[in-house]
């Protein structure tokens, strides 16, 4: 199963119904829609999805912004589909993420992911990421 990256220009109906369907394995947040789908790309993220036989299996978001302290990089929603997974998939993922991130400029990367998603976290410290001693913290509104 050889998985193809390819970041999203706009947001067509074949990738918002491609979230909707991957989304929910991920959270229990609504997937976006277009307009919305658009708006998070307006604001300079990057959606980046994976295919298998032209089939959406998985999608990731890079976040990137510029603060006082340097320009910082955020993999984020980092989902394949349940019957896709174990076959690379993710790694192409995060990898075309990393590249992209490079090229604009940033020096690190990070992302956050649960305890729980046990093969997840094992693929991040298989590519190269490194646990930071940090607290996380979130203040719902």
């Amino acid at each position: 199963m050889t998985a193809t990256i390819e970041t999203v220009d706009e947001p067509t109906a074949e990738v918002v119904e491609a979230l909707a369907r991957l989304l929910p394995q991920l959270s229990s947040a609504p997937p976006p829609d277009a307009a919305q789908l658009a708006a998070i790309m307006a604001e300079g993220s990057t959606v980046f999805v994976a295919r298998v036989d032209g089939e959406i299996v998985g999608s990731l978001t890079l976040v990137m912004y510029r603060i006082a302290t340097g320009l910082k990089a955020w993999i984020e929603d980092v989902v394949v589909d349940e019957a896709a997974r174990g076959h690379g998939v993710g790694e192409a993922l995060n990898m075309a993420a990393l590249d992209e991130a490079r090229k604009r400029g940033a020096k690190a990367v990070s992302l956050t992911s649960r305890p729980s998603r046990e093969a997840a976290n094992r693929l991040y410290q298989r590519i190269g990421f490194s646990a930071r001693d940090t607290n996380v913290y979130r203040y719902d509104l």
